[in-house]
């Protein structure tokens, strides 16, 4: 990720040691943050083009410098990089002020330089999560599955706060190029060799799917995949499974709320994710045992083929997680509401009376969460801790 900065100077300042000072600074932040930071000097014309943009105020005297770039810069949250040398914080404060007077917001980067760095990855991370969600197209094809009683979507809240807009696609014109599909292209990942019957097919459901998401663009999707078990006597599991694991989020039975929570998790630290339903709840042990069929590959350090559980059909997968740092995380599916936990996820294991990736999560915080004030069933599960990260982007979005 590229971080722009620009600058703020005071004529009045001596200019060596001033650009003494802010190389010295900028060195030592660097040593602490993971992206590329990109000195532009006074020239804000290129402001808005990287993944995040930084205003190094270096000096006192500098507001009316910024009224003049105020054009350029006044769009989103502003964020002010201060040393403490020069009076920069007592101009940053002013500058802020005036932001906020004018119905924007932004932030005053100061402190320690590894808190600085810190904050500037989270930064670059949001912004670039923003910018990949404007303008993304979501497929949904099919309606979403019947028992999804709690979770239905606002389509203008989607567009507002995330620029995403939603595309019903029939479930028609799925089956009809289904019918017209006699090759299979080669798939993304060399897999296992697979002696099931049902294979092939599986194969043509994610052949399917590519040719969608070609035709409209998409940038994610979700399939009605139990309409497939009486029409081509096939699951999805796999061609989701597929498709997670190449970046493009995808959920099944038509959840647009946990398909908006993949998205939101690829967009901000590139990583797919789990959905799966919480199968049983120790509220003693704050233990809660999550299971599904459609675990990205991407995601295991193992996996055997399987079926689709409920139906005993079809490609699905049974994959082993890495144990140890985990997320739990649904938004709803009118982003006014956000569920997300840093847990353990402790052990895998295998069960036949239940969907076939199976994990077992320490998570006490959300066993009162599940039991008295859900977002629905379906939850998405990444490796790592990212609660944090995912709390800044929900609260971004107003």
């Amino acid at each position: 990720m590229e971080v722009n900065i620009f600058t703020l100077t005071s004529a009045l300042h001596n200019a060596d040691v001033i650009e003494s000072q802010s190389a010295l600074f900028l060195k030592m932040i660097a040593e602490h943050t993971d992206v590329s930071l990109n000195l532009k000097g006074d020239n804000f014309s290129q402001y808005g083009k990287a993944d995040a943009d930084l205003i190094f105020v270096r000096t006192g005297g500098t507001e009316s410098l910024f009224l003049e770039n105020f054009e350029h810069v006044c769009h989103g949250k502003i964020y002010l990089l201060t040393s403490g040398e020069n009076n920069s914080l007592a101009a940053s404060m002013e500058i802020l002020s005036f932001i906020n007077s004018r119905g924007l917001t932004g932030e005053i980067l100061h402190g320690t330089p590894s808190y600085i760095g810190k904050r500037i990855n989270d930064i670059a991370c949001l912004s670039k999560a923003r910018k990949q969600l404007s303008g993304s197209t979501i497929g949904v094809i099919g309606q979403p599955s019947d028992w999804l009683i709690s979770s239905s979507v606002d389509a203008e809240a989607i567009r507002k706060k995330l620029g995403a807009a939603l595309r019903f696609i029939e479930m028609d014109e799925f089956l009809q190029i289904y019918d017209k599909t006699t090759s299979v292209p080669d798939l993304p990942f060399k897999l296992a060799e697979c002696k099931s019957e049902y294979f092939q097919g599986a194969s043509k459901i994610y052949a399917v799917l590519k040719v969608l998401i070609k035709k409209y663009h998409l940038s994610a999707l979700t399939l009605r995949c139990f309409d497939l078990l009486s029409t081509i006597k096939n699951t999805g599991c796999l061609a989701l499974s597929l498709l997670n694991s190449e970046g493009i989020p995808s959920s099944c039975e038509g959840d647009i709320p946990a398909l908006l929570t993949m998205m939101i998790g690829n967009a901000l630290f590139s990583q797919s994710g789990f959905q799966a339903n919480p199968s049983r709840i120790d509220p003693e042990s704050g233990q809660v045992l999550f299971a599904h069929c459609t675990v990205p590959i991407s995601m295991v350090k193992s996996f055997v083929y399987d079926t689709h559980f409920e139906s005993g059909i079809g490609v699905a997968l049974h994959g082993e997680l890495p144990c140890g740092e985990a997320t739990i995380c649904k938004v709803s599916g009118d982003l006014s509401r956000l569920m997300v936990e840093d847990v353990e996820l402790l052990n895998n294991q295998y069960e036949k009376n239940l969907c076939r990736t199976q994990v077992q999560l320490l998570a006490p915080a959300a066993v009162n969460y599940f039991l008295t004030n859900p977002i629905a069933n379906h939850h998405i599960i990444f490796t790592g801790h990212h609660a944090s990260l995912i709390k800044q982007f929900f609260a971004s979005l107003g």
